[in-house]
């Protein structure tokens, strides 16, 4: 038997914002409304919405983690009829039931960014290679460092949860830099002594500045710092620069969000991994939008379990043998 849907789904259906049109609609869920990478989703989403005649609802946590926000999100869609579903999964397992009940309605869903837990959970996943994006970041900080026996890592995470694009990240720049990861899907294991700790961050400022003040009581010498994503890494930075100690870290981050690239560029984040949301959001709705008309679902990057929208590392202190732009160039381009 099929859930019923709640009454504060109902509410949503009627409430969630989005451009009008006839017959085809989709559903954009993002994990908060705040955060400018998801502020970019949603613009990539709706400027393609509009100009294929989709009408969007979008919705969003209240922040990183707020799975029951997202769970009534997905039953509003499902209760409003829409045709399918872009989600950015706040919990890539707790959100599975909800997803499976949605498919079997059948609304197309792409997981955008994070991957849902299985896979194919989703229908689709368009996203960055995470691992990668994390891999590129430790590569570039180990050849920075040089001797990287010297190393006190940071580890800034996502949250508790320990979702697939929280240890993706974390485990490819562990491995990029040349710690031996133990169970890639797992944050935290490794008995590497140049590890100083890991802290989550809830992927905001606030969040960062916290866990970089709590690792530093831990180790005041901390040098490396890998942050989930750049709103983190700007407060690792302000907690670092409250005790003077802003020269001492070279901070690594993903996300390519033009406040991102613009702190690469005044020296705050050493090197981050370039992402394209924009891009994730305007090819899911063109997905949505094939599926209505020929009931064709997408499919993956050959070899991969996933559509790779690419990644690139920007840097204005580049390295010999990784690939990288510079922040004058990425500003052109962020997030596109």
């Amino acid at each position: 038997m099929k859930k019923l849907l709640t009454g504060s789904a109902i509410a949503l259906a009627l409430t969630a914002s989005g451009a009008f049109a006839e017959d085809i609609s989709a559903c954009l869920v993002t994990k908060t409304d705040t955060n400018p990478f998801f502020v970019k989703m949603k613009e990539g989403a709706s400027a393609q919405a509009e100009a294929l005649g989709i009408k969007l609802n979008t919705y969003a946590g209240k922040l990183d983690g707020d799975v029951e926000t997202q769970i009534a999100a997905v039953e509003s869609c499902i209760a409003g009829g829409a045709k399918g579903i872009l989600i950015t999964p706040s919990d890539s397992r707790a959100l599975a039931p909800v997803v499976t009940q949605a498919r079997e309605a059948g609304l197309l869903v792409i997981a955008l960014d994070t991957p849902f837990e299985p896979t194919d959970t989703a229908d689709a996943t368009f996203a960055t290679d995470n691992f990668l994006a994390g891999e590129l970041i430790g590569q570039w900080a180990a050849a920075k460092m040089g001797d990287t026996s010297k190393a006190k890592i940071a580890l800034l995470d996502l949250n508790p949860s320990e979702v697939s694009v929280d240890y993706l990240r974390d485990n490819g720049f562990l491995q990029g830099f040349g710690v031996d990861i133990k169970d890639p899907k797992d944050i935290g294991d490794e008995d590497d002594e140049r590890i100083v700790g890991n802290d989550v961050t809830n992927g905001n400022e606030e969040g960062g500045r916290t866990a970089m003040e709590n690792l530093l009581q831990k180790d005041s010498g901390v040098n490396v710092v890998y942050t989930i994503n750049e709103p983190a890494a700007a407060g690792a930075y302000e907690a670092l620069k409250s005790m003077g100690l802003e020269s001492q870290a070279l901070i690594v981050s993903v996300d390519g969000g033009c406040p991102g690239v613009q702190n690469v560029k005044d020296g705050v984040i050493g090197a981050t991994s370039m992402q394209f949301p924009l891009l994730m959001a305007s090819k899911g709705i063109e997905a949505i939008k094939a599926y209505a008309d020929t009931g064709v679902k997408p499919m993956n990057s050959e070899g991969l379990d996933f559509f790779n929208t690419g990644v690139e590392l920007v840097t204005d202190q580049p390295v010999e043998g990784i690939p990288s732009i510079t922040s004058e160039e990425a500003l052109g381009k962020c997030w596109g």
